[in-house]
């Protein structure tokens, strides 16, 4: 009986529920940013490249394409042909990089958020003020 309050113990504290909801937060927001990077992002890129480019159907075929088999990103994973798929690398290296910055800008509020919400620091005591202004004058 111990184990099983030791494991809702640990299953209530507060650091295991914020991880939880930020699990479950994290996955949506991969989602909203693998959309703007297939939706938005890549689009722009593609045009500014010169025409449509999906980055995800860049590839190089590594092996023996079977009679009858297409030659698409998809037709060739489906009938297992290797493929050094860099295009998809690019694609995931975006997200990444997006996602990264917007989790920097977001922790850069959150930091200064919290600098303003705390309370100025004690003054120093007497002793130490005394001391310092003999530092300083000692500098002169």
């Amino acid at each position: 009986m111990s184990v099983l309050k030791e494991f809702r113990d640990f299953a209530v504290k507060g650091n295991v529920i914020d991880l939880a909801v930020g699990v479950i937060i994290g996955g949506a927001f991969g989602k909203i940013v693998d959309s703007l990077v297939n939706d938005i992002v890549m689009p722009v890129i593609s045009t500014l490249l010169g025409g449509h480019i999906d980055f995800t159907n860049l590839f190089i075929v590594l092996g023996h394409v079977p009679e009858g088999i297409p030659r698409t990103f998809d037709a060739l994973k489906k009938a297992g042909v290797p493929i050094f798929a860099y295009g998809n690398f690019i694609t995931i290296s975006i997200n990444f990089i997006l996602l990264a910055f917007v989790i920097f800008q977001m922790v850069k509020v959150v930091n200064k958020v919290r600098l303003m919400d705390a309370p100025p620091p004690p003054p120093a005591p007497e002793d130490v003020v005394l001391l310092r202004e003999i530092r300083d004058s000692l500098k002169k």
